[in-house]
């Protein structure tokens, strides 16, 4: 059983870049893919199902958003720590996460299970759903530590720089849920059928094997899990650290999703095909960005290792490097994407106005992915300093300044096609100013704890 180390502060920087982007690509790339085939097995067993496990889209969104904000916090604590050479604390901090975690979302859990009838009936379900939306989500509810506490480790894992064993955790949990689905959904020899609770058991079964394979590799691989009990103060001060990255990084996250229902509305006007269109557009586009995810879920650990390290140099190095990156490979996948737009969107309608309505997403949107993609990385370097209120700001600024209202005004003139730019322009405005705000950031804190760890040499005796 090895120490963690603080693996990121020496050696090349891109080559650690690529060496710790591909592996988190393949594994969120993997489990995009197995929600794509869930959602196809549901839709087998009946529309009625579909619907019900449509209703429960909004609740894994916040306990997504929850999971990547204490994962966020979590990263952040404890690559500083290792780029401080503080190994204990490392330990420590990890160990405190993973309680912390579990706590919260048993909390989550309690409650949602006792507030299903009122709130999806809040939320719209019609009284024949909510049977099946009752069991669905109860199921659904158990699994919530296992998810949430599982991504948290595996956050906790990547901060040392290992991405290979969380993505490896992911592929393997993937293909299990892929495994499992068919068997418990429509039966198979003594197992009975078990229609949309057999997805969700499917999905509890997954989670869980993530959950029981996370802690092993932390205990007996990295060993980032300590079994000494806790200070009680230490414990306290851990918790703190924790939420003050991961509360913002949550929020962060939350405000996509309300972002999207606001537009949804609003090209709910040109009637259900524009909303199919883009419906199908945004099933295309979180494809596309599964590189951006992927290398903002790295930057973080890169950062805080490197910030405690006193390496300025190299923190700049990556922000740029990325930034290269995202500018290339988004100019890259506006041509593809443009090139495609004829005849992708008929692979998922066969109506004309739906697919014209995806083409025109397609033709004018992704000249913003580049700028987007660093929009995801400068919020997560942001997160990696230990810094995380630049990120919220540029992220509610992008939705609530920029986006809605340039879109409301645009539509008066250009319709959809107004919509779809005052998204690509809030992208590309948001990008540049994120990169500005980072590298002056980075500049601004390297200089401050410079300052703090002289001090701190000269009071020693």
């Amino acid at each position: 059983m090895s120490s963690p180390k603080p693996r990121l502060t020496q050696g090349p920087v891109g080559g650690h870049l690529v060496d710790m982007t591909v592996p988190v690509l393949l594994g969120i790339a993997t489990m995009m893919a197995q929600g794509l085939i869930d959602t196809w097995f549901i839709g087998q067993v009946g529309d009625a199902q579909l619907a019900a496990f449509s209703f429960g889209f909004p609740i894994l969104m916040i306990v997504t958003s929850v999971a990547i904000g204490l994962g966020a916090g979590t990263s952040s604590v404890v690559a500083r720590a290792l780029g401080s050479d503080d190994h204990r604390r490392a330990r420590r901090l990890s160990t405190d996460s993973l309680l912390l975690s579990f706590l919260i979302t048993a909390i989550i859990s309690a409650f949602g299970i006792l507030t299903i009838g009122p709130l999806f009936r809040l939320l719209g379900a019609p009284d024949e759903l909510m049977p099946l939306i009752r069991e669905f989500m109860t199921i659904l509810y158990i699994g919530v530590p296992f998810i949430v506490v599982g991504m948290v480790g595996m956050a906790s894992m990547r901060a040392t720089g290992d991405t290979r064993l969380p993505s490896m955790l992911m592929i393997l949990a993937a293909v299990l849920n892929v495994i499992l689905d068919p068997i418990l959904i429509f039966g198979v020899g003594p197992v009975p059928a078990m229609g949309l609770n057999g997805a969700a058991m499917a999905a509890l079964l997954a989670r869980a094997a993530i959950f029981i394979g996370t802690l092993y590799l932390m205990r007996h691989r990295l060993d980032m899990v300590s079994f000494k009990k806790p200070d009680p103060g230490e414990l306290r001060q851990s918790w703190r650290d924790i939420l003050h990255v991961g509360i913002p990084a949550a929020g962060t996250n939350i405000i996509v999703p309300v972002g999207a229902t606001v537009v949804t509305a609003m090209i709910a006007r040109f009637g259900p095909d524009a909303v199919a269109g883009f419906g199908v557009a945004s099933r295309i586009e979180s494809m596309m960005l599964v590189m951006y995810y992927a290398l903002s879920a790295i930057i973080g650990p890169f950062v805080g290792q490197n910030f405690s390290a006193g390496k300025e140099e190299r923190i700049l190095r990556a922000l740029w490097l990325c930034t290269a990156f995202c500018l290339g490979s988004g100019l890259v996948i506006a041509g593809l994407l443009a090139w495609m737009s004829g005849w992708l969107p008929g692979l998922f309608s066969d109506s004309e106005s739906v697919r014209q309505v995806t083409a025109m997403f397609l033709w004018i949107v992704p000249l913003s992915y580049g700028t987007y993609g660093m929009v995801m990385v400068m919020n997560a370097s942001f997160n990696g300093l230990g810094y995380p209120m630049p990120g919220v700001f540029i992220s509610v600024s992008r939705i609530v300044v920029l986006y809605i209202p340039v879109a409301l005004i645009a539509m008066q003139f250009f319709d959809i096609a107004g919509i779809f730019a005052a998204y690509a322009i809030a992208n590309i405005v948001s990008g540049l100013g994120a990169y500005v705000w980072a590298r002056n950031t980075v500049r601004n804190r390297c200089a401050e704890e410079a300052v703090l760890r002289k001090a701190a040499a000269e009071a020693r005796p």
